[in-house]
């Protein structure tokens, strides 16, 4: 009886060493999970994204990783950094194909979503890391299952960093490889904690002691600490940002009740060097001239320093009943002016 427990934890590190090889399989589901996700983001459909994770094993070599950091294996390291890298480029070189196969679609709420990490992110990847490992770790739980959950977080970033590559979009890309190894980094921490507290680190044959764990780590809870500060700066942005247009939003509703019949149908920004622009597509019986259109800017707050711009376009419509039309255009034409150079 005393004898199972040990016998169960060298299988388990028999099959962490056997997924953190590069082989032919290997390689093969991870070209597919490639194309299933490229295709998935293409069509800005989250079901397709999620059947790449099915045929993914990009977490087998991070397993392979956060097994060899705890118990110093440096053979295992090496060939689970040379998996991982490999499927790595492997993503990224067929998403980048079929990113200029595909250049003239327009990039997803799929794709763009993936272009800005934040530290909810990371807080995913540590959840997702550490129900692998305790999922290799257990017999009694199915690491397909958890493997293929955590995949998603892999494969679809990279995907997104080599469709954003191909059109050029160089920031978009950066922020989805971002995702990735935000994602890369977490798996690897939360897994290596797992695997510790079930007494993996005890599988080698010189068992290193706390201090040389922490040591063997150093670098990963360094990369980890500097992207929770930047992500939390991201979120912290993000949220600023959103609190604005809600903001903005929100006032020009209630100056356009001053409107009868006006309605905002979008809001764009875009943030210019001196200033903020704001495009608002409008619904209305008429077209609004440049006098009200200052009206309604004035209404905005500054944001970070910067006075707002608004661009007001007009998509004119008329209410009709049996009785004839519920509003007719009151606004006079005025002559038009040149664009400002904003």
């Amino acid at each position: 009886m005393t004898t199972e427990p040990s016998t169960t934890r060298e299988e388990t590190v028999r099959s962490i060493h056997e997924n953190a090889s590069l082989n032919a399989g290997y390689i093969t589901m991870n070209a597919l999970a490639a194309v299933i996700a490229c295709y998935g983001l293409l069509q800005d459909s989250i079901a397709v994204v999620i059947g790449a994770m099915v045929v993914a094993m990009l977490l087998g070599p991070i397993t392979g990783i956060a097994l060899s950091l705890i118990n110093g294996d440096l053979s295992l390291l090496r060939k689970a950094m040379v998996a991982e890298v490999a499927g790595i480029a492997l993503v990224l070189a067929i998403s980048i194909v079929i990113g200029l196969i595909h250049r003239n679609m327009p990039l997803t709420g799929q794709i763009l979503s993936r272009t800005n990490p934040n530290v909810l992110d990371l807080m995913i990847a540590l959840a997702g890391g550490a129900a692998g490992a305790y999922a290799t770790a257990s017999p009694r739980i199915s690491v397909g299952l958890v493997g293929v959950a955590i995949a998603t977080a892999l494969v679809p970033p990279l995907a997104t960093a080599g469709i954003c590559l191909a059109r050029g979009e160089v920031r978009l890309a950066l922020g989805g490889f971002l995702l990735f190894i935000t994602n890369f980094v977490a798996i690897q921490i939360a897994s290596s904690m797992v695997l510790i507290f079930n007494g993996f680190h005890n599988t080698a044959e010189e068992r290193p002691d706390q201090r040389r764990i922490l040591l063997q780590n150093a670098v990963s809870f360094v990369l980890l600490w500097a992207l929770a500060v930047g992500l939390s700066y991201n979120f912290l942005q993000s949220m600023a940002d959103q609190r604005y247009k809600n903001e903005t939003r929100e006032r020009l509703a209630k100056a356009l009740s001053a409107y009868p019949g006006s309605r905002i149908e979008a809001l764009r920004f875009q943030d210019k060097d001196a200033n903020i622009l704001v495009t608002a597509v409008l619904r209305a019986p008429y077209s609004f001239t440049p006098q009200r259109v200052a009206e309604l800017e004035s209404t905005l707050a500054t944001f970070r320093g910067k006075q707002p711009r608004l661009v007001v376009r007009s998509i004119i419509t008329k209410e009709t009943t049996r009785w004839g039309y519920l509003r007719q255009p009151e606004v006079p034409h005025e002559q038009v002016k040149t664009e400002p150079e904003w």
